[in-house]
């Protein structure tokens, strides 16, 4: 049965802000489609592109800084005026439910909700050998479903001076108690996670590395990314049903003149 909380819609559409890295672009664009596919209410989906955020992104970019979004991401209430509520997700992702049904889970006790991974990274390099950085709450930021009127600390000054740890670790918060938490189904770490029918997983997460990357194009689930692309890029009309008998055409007797034409119509 339908959740009909899930699909109420709102008087404005769910606002949902995407991680976007200029070395990955294909990973924003199919993340955005699986979304847009999927949806039952109106969305709309912001692309955190660095050469879109002017000077509100002006922190030197970090050794251990592995997306261009690592630390955009945390200007998603600011962009959104600390009204209401909005997502921010990595590009390495692909949605696989309905994300209004996501918004659903909306709790106003709490100022960000995540799901609360409990884990250490399996390598310590990963996509582009790019460095993996173990610390508390790995992985918390990298779904947050955010109450922006909560969030007002994370001022552009805030995000542009704060170390990684304290952004990461939610310490701008300041009680650990204002994080909710999601269903684990939201944020399903490839690779990471040991591998379950992809009917029960909500989010996929190519964490370490997805299939746009040529060692890990047959990654856990790269046969399901691979499969949205392709759904993306479709250009043709979609397949008609039973073609519909053409009417039988009137065919007039052949006469010597027009006159004899009019005569007869």
């Amino acid at each position: 049965m339908t959740n009909s909380k899930a699909i109420q819609c709102d008087s404005e559409p769910l606002r949902v802000f995407i991680g976007y890295d200029s070395t990955v672009i294909v990973a924003y664009h199919v993340l955005a489609h699986s979304i847009l596919r999927r949806a039952s209410v109106p969305v709309s989906i912001t692309p955190l592109a660095l050469n879109q955020l002017g000077g509100l992104m002006w922190r030197e970019r970090n050794p251990l800084q592995s997306t261009d979004f690592s630390f955009s991401r945390f200007l998603t209430p600011y962009l959104a005026g600390y009204k209401g509520w909005a997502l921010f997700m990595d590009n390495d992702m692909l949605v696989m439910s309905d994300i209004a049904k996501l918004f659903a889970l909306r709790d106003e006790r709490y100022a960000v909700q995540v799901v609360k991974h409990d884990y250490t990274p399996s390598s310590k390099s990963k996509f582009l050998n790019q460095p993996q950085t173990a610390y508390e709450k790995k992985n918390w930021s990298s779904v947050m479903l955010m109450n922006c009127a909560k969030c007002q600390a994370l001022t552009p000054d805030y995000v542009n001076t704060a170390s990684g740890l304290d952004l990461h670790r939610f310490n701008w918060l300041g009680d650990d108690a204002l994080i909710g938490e999601i269903p684990a189904e939201w944020n399903f770490l490839v690779g990471e996670y040991a591998p379950i029918p992809v009917e029960q997983i909500h989010n996929l997460h190519y964490t370490i590395g997805g299939p746009y990357f040529e060692d890990y194009r047959d990654c856990d689930y790269a046969d399901v990314w691979n499969a949205e692309r392709a759904h993306m890029l479709m250009a043709e009309l979609p397949k008609s049903k039973a073609k519909e008998p053409k009417e039988k055409e009137l065919v007039l007797p052949k006469f010597a003149d027009a006159k004899r034409v009019e005569a007869v119509s």
